[in-house]
């Protein structure tokens, strides 16, 4: 018989690529001795057991190949069952392969699988057990182990060091076969160039300087951010700016007070199915509780702020309720569409009453580009004049409670620019702009300027966008979007509504 074998690593960083493949195929060999040889190999280095065949390139590969029915093997071999599978991995990719007419032979059953075996599918259910739990077993006892180095011992667990500080020798390693080989402990140490700035920000939160402030004071002074000023630890973030962000993730670290931290926070891989890496939906970094945090009693590095300077700047934030003990609502959050970039505007209180506003992306971390766009802003009270006066398809409406509880119930948004205001529906039901009879509450504090719009409302039905978000939603030009070009449509529904052309500079984009 001709046998394709399949072999597997989890990492390459910390395992030797060479030697592991050999004792696989070696015990794989055993195998198949007498009754066939290897004619091709699949191996995946990097690739953890939990993961589905599907995903692991050589894996893949090797279902692939097997579809095929000019494939040059007729069974499949491994040469350890944790090497390949892991859970109930194993059934299925047996019962894919079966559907191709090719067997799979493991050194656990001495030879082929055969599900319909009564004593097989024990083992296999076994097998994956034992498999499952030795990840988990492995899992816990490296997350106790690290937690105690780090509470206890102080040790750099690796990864980047904080902005500020830069790796230095910590002399030999603690184990003493490790150190026989060489290998070398590492600590933090202050980074002359970078820990001046980590102590100006903790000076300047301490005065009552926003954690935005300190962004958009560092950009003006033009200090490397964490991400350009570490490039080689940073390759993903190019032309990285200091943002609030940024700021804020330093001030919160407990690190610079001289203490070792460990697990502030940990990969979620948001699995429909826990366990079942089939279903995620892809890897997010998620922060721990603060009581899950792993914090050394002693200092293992020099300090770059105080304990009680550290503490005071985290008590330093905003209130989430005002002074005067009022709870500020917003009842409009999240219905509100900018015309000039599709953004929702976000929700600004001024002068003791609700307002809305959208800065185009602009935040207050960064200097304002001089020609950059003006903000659309729009008190919550004006807004609901104009709507309920100029928009008849609104029975009932009678306040802004009443208005947010419409439109979410059609679907609905309100699109906003600097003169103008419109509904945008889901439905078929028309939708009537409104002109600003006052455009001095409607516009921010900078001229007016035109731009490409966009509503960026992606419920509404494509074919009938185009139209909808230029012209207000008459019958006759929502049929006709299918036949005109974008160009061509806006022209003239801007004409026949009565719009200045000239002036909205609108230009609809297709959407996804």
């Amino acid at each position: 018989m001709r046998f394709a074998f399949y072999g597997r690593i989890s990492t390459t960083g910390y395992q030797d690529p060479v030697s592991s493949r050999a004792w696989q195929i070696e015990a794989a060999q055993r195998v198949v001795a007498g009754r066939g040889r290897i004619v091709v190999e699949f191996f995946d280095p990097g690739a953890s057991r939990s993961v589905p065949w599907v995903k692991r390139p050589q894996a893949a590969e090797l279902l692939a190949a097997a579809a095929d029915p000019d494939r040059g093997f007729d069974a499949v071999v491994v040469g350890e069952f944790e090497r390949a599978f892991a859970g109930g991995e194993a059934r299925r990719v047996i019962e894919t392969l079966a559907g191709c007419g090719v067997q799979l032979w493991l050194p656990e059953a001495q030879g082929p699988v055969d599900l319909d075996d009564p004593e097989h599918r024990a083992l296999l259910m076994m097998l994956g057990h034992q498999s499952q739990r030795e990840v988990l077993r492995t899992r816990f006892r490296v997350r106790s182990a690290m937690a105690a180095q780090a509470r206890e011992q102080g040790r750099h667990l690796g990864g980047r060091p904080p902005y500020g500080y830069q790796l230095v020798d910590a002399g030999p390693h603690p184990n003493q076969v490790q150190a026989s080989w060489g290998r070398r402990r590492h600590r933090l140490d202050v980074d002359p160039v970078t820990a001046p700035h980590v102590r100006w920000i903790f000076a300047c939160r301490l005065a009552g300087m926003s954690a935005a402030g300190i962004a958009r004071e560092l950009n003006e002074r033009r200090i490397p951010s964490p991400g350009v000023y570490d490039r080689v630890r940073n390759p993903h973030r190019a032309q990285a700016v200091w943002t609030l962000r940024t700021v804020a993730a330093i001030l919160a670290n407990p690190r610079y007070t001289g203490r070792q931290v460990w697990n502030r926070q940990y990969t979620d891989h948001r699995e429909a199915v826990p366990g079942d890496k089939r279903t995620s939906l892809g890897p997010v970094r998620i922060w721990n509780p603060r009581a899950d945090w792993a914090i050394s009693a002693d200092r293992t590095h020099p300090a770059l702020v105080s304990d009680d300077d550290f503490t005071a700047a985290q008590e330093i934030s905003a209130q989430a309720v005002p002074e005067d003990g009022s709870q500020r609502r917003y009842a409009l959050t999240g219905l509100l569409m900018c015309a000039d970039c599709g953004r929702r505007l976000s929700g600004h209180w001024v002068n003791g009453r609700p307002g809305y506003r959208c800065r185009h992306g602009h935040t207050s971390a960064q200097p304002a580009a001089e020609d950059a766009p003006p903000w659309v802003y729009w008190s919550e009270a004006r807004l609901v004049e104009q709507v309920i006066a100029g928009n008849a398809a609104l029975p009932g409406v009678g306040g802004v409670a009443s208005l947010a509880a419409n439109l979410r119930r059609r679907e609905a948004v309100i699109v906003c620019g600097s003169g103008s205001i419109k509904i945008e529906t889901a439905d078929d039901q028309p939708i009537t702009p409104v002109r600003v009879r006052d455009e001095s509450d409607a516009v921010g504090p900078r001229q007016k300027c035109s731009g490409l719009r966009e509503t960026g409302h992606n419920r509404l039905n494509s074919t009938t966008t185009a139209a909808r978000n230029r012209c207000g939603g008459c019958e006759n030009c929502i049929g006709a979007a299918q036949q005109e070009t974008p160009s061509d449509l806006t022209q003239s529904v801007m004409i026949d509504m009565g719009f200045n052309v000239s002036e909205l500079s609108c230009a609809p984009r297709p959407r996804i």
